[in-house]
């Protein structure tokens, strides 16, 4: 049977969550989705466009789409659905479980992991994650799960940001892309988001393509003189962007003086070689680093080229637990290399990078 695409929405309080939920839910796009509410916050969806008072805890709706709300453990639940899809008691396509307004998503994205019963129903497909323009700067400096929820993401949708400054807007961005250079930003308005940029984006996939914006990894370009590439071919990471907030690139903004004072916790760093890692070493290095740091570490994912196989080798994971698959062979012409990429929360960058040099063939 095929796989049931499933599609984490998190997000900050008063993001605009549900709002996107009944936008998904009641738009007429043919697909059948069950939701799954993580717990009934405040802002719950039921008051609207569901039955409030009942004791059942799929309730269906008249397009089709299911709505659940999980007294108990999300296991459970996704277990159930998948029967009850199985049985042909209940017609759905996809699931979305959302997450309350502080919830940490890892948890929840590691249960497509453990569970062999889980992951041999339902593909992770992405986390969102929905970020409200006005309050965001006061959310990521006090809460560290407003920063987790961005480190963690897929795609970030960044609502009212029609009650900001633009300034403030692009101040944002710059500080949400040195959280999580992997994750796609937009803009939304009141939830108004095309099916198309929801779901399938096949985030959290094995893909191939370790999709980071080129310019956040390349070495900065504006007024200080960097080397290029391949002068340094022997140590592939170069400083990236994201280190330190002083640099010439960010002058351009001292006026308004944002993500200046204060440094975030959540960071990312990209690791790149030209060398072939030797797997044992690696795999050695990661499994120490994993059982040292596995709760500060979000998100990771790579490409690698690995000794011993002429396919790329993609690998990703979620705090303790990685994962790695074949990926398609290297071009002929296409250069080989590896590239890495860590989100988490006070990352030790230089032991990481230290470890990868040393796992290199």
């Amino acid at each position: 049977m095929e796989l049931i695409p499933a599609t984490i929405l998190t997000g900050f309080l008063g993001s605009g969550k549900t709002t996107l939920l009944k936008r998904v839910l009641t738009e007429a796009h043919g697909q059948k989705i069950a939701v799954i509410e993580n717990e009934f916050g405040e802002e719950n969806i039921d008051s609207d466009i569901l039955v409030s008072d009942t004791s059942e805890q799929i309730i269906q709706m008249s397009n089709g789409c299911i709505c659940c709300t999980i007294r108990e453990d999300l296991r459970a639940t996704l277990t159930d659905l998948a029967e009850k899809k199985r049985k042909g008691e209940l017609k759905f396509d996809r699931v979305v479980i959302e997450t309350t307004g502080l919830a940490d998503p890892g948890p929840v994205a590691q249960t497509f992991f453990i569970d062999d019963v889980i992951a041999e129903a339902y593909a992770l497909d992405s986390i969102l994650t929905l970020v409200d323009a006005k309050h965001a700067a006061g959310q990521l400096n006090e809460r560290q799960e407003a920063r987790r929820q961005v480190g963690f993401a897929d795609q970030i949708f960044i609502s009212k940001t029609d009650l900001v400054e633009p300034a403030a807007v692009d101040a944002l961005k710059h500080r949400l892309k040195h959280m999580n250079p992997r994750a796609p930003q937009k803009a939304v308005h009141f939830g108004e988001v095309a099916i198309a940029e929801v779901f399938d984006l096949k985030g959290f996939n094995l893909n191939a393509k370790l999709e980071i914006d080129p310019e956040f990894l390349e070495p900065e370009a504006h007024g200080h003189h960097h080397h290029h590439g391949h002068d340094h071919h022997d140590h592939g990471h170069d400083h990236v962007h994201g280190e330190h907030c002083n640099h010439p690139s960010h002058a351009h903004d001292h006026d308004h003086g944002h993500h200046h004072h204060h440094d975030d916790d959540v960071k990312s760093f990209v690791f790149k070689s030209d060398r072939k890692f030797d797997p044992a070493k690696l795999e050695d290095f990661l499994g120490a680093i994993v059982n040292i740091y596995g709760p500060k570490m979000l998100r990771y994912k790579g490409v690698l080229n690995m000794k011993g196989t002429d396919r790329k080798v993609i690998f990703q994971g979620v705090h303790q637990l990685m994962g790695s698959d074949l990926g398609p062979t290297w071009g002929p012409k296409e250069k080989r290399n590896s590239k890495m990429v860590f989100i988490g929360i006070d990352l030790p960058k230089d032991i990481f990078l230290q470890g990868l040099e040393e796992a290199l063939v």
